[in-house]
């Protein structure tokens, strides 16, 4: 008798946990908004339905499908979709039903089932039902943008369990993730797809589910979305405080300059300045601002700043060297440009994760070098014995040291000045900066003249967004100036920047090309950690591997936003952890009668 007991004992313990049925799921530890809650913190769940929100985009658009790779979709495209679940703002992250009234995985998240709410309908009225979720990780992965590929490629089977419940069974591996990344599938229509082509551009506005349809548009000048009034999900939980406006304007500028003008003048309503120059002499002329009838106003946020950098594209022989990355460094003079041109506003990153606990800092602790040590044959060696910082200046624009430490890094390499000239084996160090914005160019010519004093034939080129867009897909550029923005929970989509299957895939994100078997694991490894405090650890690791390995040179950051806006608008009292969120904000007078 004792020996079954204990048989049964034994069984009883080695047997795996219960999935469990929940409202949400954090990637780490537990969710703050406990079942049954109201609504986030930060919004105000009673404020007033009703009036315009006018914004502004730059260049033009093509195409009204936001998930796919061809064309240009215009800003807002994905308003009218909504996704299994929804991110909150003041959480790392941690995801809560939208779609899915809750989510079950074990505690090993092999696999995921969310069920659906029965009342989510589409824009014609029709339910939303699991065919719909399995159609939509399908034809995502097959015809939609690469980034869906890398995001859903670990998804075994995608099944319907019982009348409402979707099932996702994944590959082997350890990648707690995925039940989150799921859960930001977006849903698409199933019976709305079928006999039209999802990969082909289109200006017939999908259907979707969410807050807001298309109202009205003109490839090039405008969209403008309308509030659904009947949304079926607008008194839930996660949706309720957003969605405020009846109408979501969206009017494109050929460039920024005139966009501010057009600010300024009334024609929209809002904007975000990511020009420094801008914001501190461009609105000094504005009426409205200092008669109080417009603002302009800091907000700051606690998340990661990522990193914005001239990218090399190390796919050209001529950036395959690590040397002559690194020399190139020392030419961009971040300390003058600040001085000289951004009136000091910015910091310099020295990390892909500036402004964050996720950076990498000092020297490695023990538990990065216990994910690090494995790796070492394969690493720089200043990875373990010297802290990160990109070259800097007094701000003088003196940069002879930089200049010579750039020197001798590029006679190591082979390189050597004849005739005023950059050479090596009679060929001239000779590239292209590919910009997107003339902005831009007031940045890059002095790097340019500095790049000059060391022989090399730096030629820079700016053209339109779309063939910009273009050519970044498909690769076509020696060097741009990129941007990763980075979240206090990375994971997936550190593949699709990073790896080196993304590499060769066309419109991934790995914009420079790296193919690094020390970086593939570490990625693998950010993915699969258990918990916090890994996590923590293993992006420092990370961190610390992009930086030596100086695949780009890096800018800048601001641990704010800074916006400029008309005095329309009521918005929450608390600003939470990922920054302001311009859809909780509502109209102060709603035009017309709302709901």
């Amino acid at each position: 008798m004792r020996l079954l007991a204990a048989l049964f004992a034994a069984l009883v313990l080695a047997a795996p946990a219960a999935a469990e049925l929940r409202h949400g799921i954090a990637m780490h530890g537990d969710l703050k908004y406990r079942p049954g809650f109201r609504h986030f913190d930060y919004v105000n769940p009673d404020a007033p339905k009703g009036g315009e929100l006018k914004l502004a985009d730059q260049g033009t658009f093509d195409n009204l499908n936001p998930f796919i790779v061809k064309g240009q979709a215009p800003s807002g495209a994905a308003l009218p979709f909504e996704t299994l679940m929804t991110a909150s703002a003041d959480e790392p992250f941690s995801m809560y039903g939208l779609i899915a009234e809750t989510v079950e995985t074990p505690p090993d998240r092999s696999w995921v089932i969310f069920t659906l709410r029965p009342e989510a309908r589409w824009h014609d009225g029709r339910p939303i039902i699991p065919e719909d979720v399995i159609f939509s990780l399908e034809v995502l992965r097959s015809q939609g943008a690469p980034n869906y590929r890398f995001y859903y490629g670990a998804v075994a089977t995608a099944e319907k369990v019982g009348a409402r419940g979707v099932r996702f069974t994944f590959k082997p591996g350890d990648n707690r993730e995925l039940p989150l990344i799921l859960g930001e599938l977006p849903v698409l229509p199933k019976h709305y797809w079928q006999g039209r082509d999802f990969a082909a551009t289109t200006l017939e506005p999908p259907l979707g589910s969410g807050p807001y349809r298309i109202a009205a548009f003109e490839p090039g000048r405008f969209v403008v979305y309308e509030r659904v009034k009947d949304y079926w999900g607008r008194d839930l939980a996660v949706r309720r405080g957003f969605d405020n406006f009846d109408r979501v304007r969206y009017d494109f500028y050929r460039d920024s300059t005139v966009a501010l003008e057009a600010l300024k003048a009334g024609e929209y309503d809002f904007r975000a300045e990511n020009e420094a120059k801008k914001w501190a002499t461009g609105y000094q002329d504005w009426p409205a601002l200092k008669d109080g009838r417009a603002r302009q106003q800091r907000f700051d946020d606690h998340m990661p700043k990522g990193m914005q950098a001239f990218a090399y594209n190390i796919r050209r022989d001529l950036f395959a060297d690590a040397r002559v990355r690194r020399a190139l460094s020392h030419a961009f003079d971040f300390e003058w440009t600040n001085r000289q041109l951004f009136y000091g506003q910015y910091t310099r990153s020295n990390s892909y994760w500036s402004n964050s606990e996720l950076a990498a800092e000092g020297l490695p602790s023990a538990a990065e070098l216990a994910v690090l040590e494995p790796l070492r044959a394969q690493l720089p060696p200043e990875v373990f014995t010297t802290p990160y910082a990109a070259p800097a200046s007094d701000g003088s624009g003196n940069i002879r040291p930089n200049l010579r430490a750039a020197m001798a890094l590029l006679e190591a390499a082979g390189w050597s000045v004849v005739e005023g000239r950059l050479q090596k084996d009679g060929r001239p160090f000779r590239f292209e900066i590919l910009l997107a914005q003339p902005t831009f160019e007031r940045i890059t010519l002095p790097f340019v003249r500095n790049l000059k004093r060391l022989g090399i034939e730096a030629d820079v080129r700016t053209v339109d967004p779309t063939q910009y867009v273009n050519r970044v897909r498909a690769f076509d550029y020696d060097m741009i100036v990129a941007n990763w923005g980075q979240s206090l929970s990375p994971g997936n989509e550190q593949s699709i920047y990073w790896s080196s299957e993304a590499a060769d895939q066309p419109g991934s994100r790995n914009f420079v090309g790296i193919r690094n078997p020390a970086v593939d694991r570490l990625v693998e490894l950010v993915i699969s950690a258990p918990d916090r405090e890994a996590l923590v650890a293993r992006t420092r690791a990370l961190d610390r591997v992009l930086l030596w390995n100086h695949y780009v040179i890096p800018q800048w950051h601001l641990g704010y936003d800074r916006l400029a806006f008309w005095d329309k608008f009521g918005m929450p009292d608390s600003v939470p952890m990922k920054g302001y969120q311009l859809f909780a904000w509502w109209a102060k007078a709603p035009a017309g009668k709302g709901n």
